[in-house]
């Protein structure tokens, strides 16, 4: 059996997707899910070789779930998501079902995916649209992490600074800190360059939380941010905050 879970905060389009699935005996539906909450434990617990995940879901959604998997499965997507959204993504999505769906189409996304899984590795698939520059207007607003079991979500606002960490990025709030498997360049790019600035290839900095800037070495300065962090600065970073404050 092909064991799969349905996540959707909308029952019936949850039903519509089981229901269709009667025509495949070989797949299982192991749990249907109403959040991404939901879904990523369920995830962790059945570990399914397929999903079907909505994008625009209550608490987090599609793709902030995809993020806290360390293993994510392969995706068909069921979504009411604009289409010129789905472009950026479709090129590494198993499929895509743009709601509502008939039930021919759903067929081809299943052979579709039957296809793939003999001759790809769908885990890379999903793995390659996570990084991908898809993001919805609440994420610009916050990260969610995980920590182990627990979800949280960190307001944009209530970071102090981020810092290269490996493979991850560490993410600093007044009180505590967060790690993420992002890039440098994705926050970077994804960040609001006015409250949040690249001065060294290992930092970024809130603005908000700079009291003062003070020269070091020839060329190189450090910013002092109001938790005490000392934050170096490169000569590129430098001029980039100079030029974001106005001096």
């Amino acid at each position: 059996m092909i064991n799969v879970i349905l996540i959707d905060d909308e029952p019936l389009a949850r039903s519509i997707v089981a229901e269709y699935l009667r025509d495949f005996p070989e797949f299982s539906i192991v749990q249907e899910c109403n959040d991404g909450f939901e879904g990523v434990k369920a995830i962790g617990i059945h570990k399914p070789e397929l999903i079907f995940l909505d994008i625009q879901m209550p608490k987090i959604n599609g793709f902030e779930m995809l993020e806290l998997l360390e293993q994510p499965p392969a995706v068909i997507f069921t979504t009411a998501f604009d289409e010129y959204a789905i472009k950026a993504f479709e090129a590494h999505a198993t499929d895509y079902l743009l709601k509502p769906f008939s039930k021919d189409r759903f067929g081809k996304a299943i052979q579709k995916w039957l296809s793939q899984r003999q001759n790809t590795e769908p885990k890379a698939e999903t793995s390659a649209l996570i990084h991908q520059e898809v993001r919805q207007p609440d994420e610009r607003n916050r990260v969610v992490v995980k920590e182990g079991s627990n979800i949280r979500i960190i307001p944009v606002h209530d970071m102090t600074y981020l810092e290269a960490y490996d493979d991850y990025v560490k993410i600093f709030t007044q009180k505590e800190m967060f790690l993420k498997k992002k890039t440098m360049s994705f926050y970077e790019q994804s960040l609001d360059p006015a409250q949040f600035v690249r001065v060294h290839r290992s930092y970024i900095v809130a603005v908000s939380q700079i009291t003062r800037i003070e020269p070091l070495e020839k060329d190189t300065h450090l910013a002092l941010l109001k938790t005490g962090a000392k934050i170096p600065l490169s000569k590129t970073g430098y001029a980039k905050l100079k030029s974001v404050l106005g001096l």
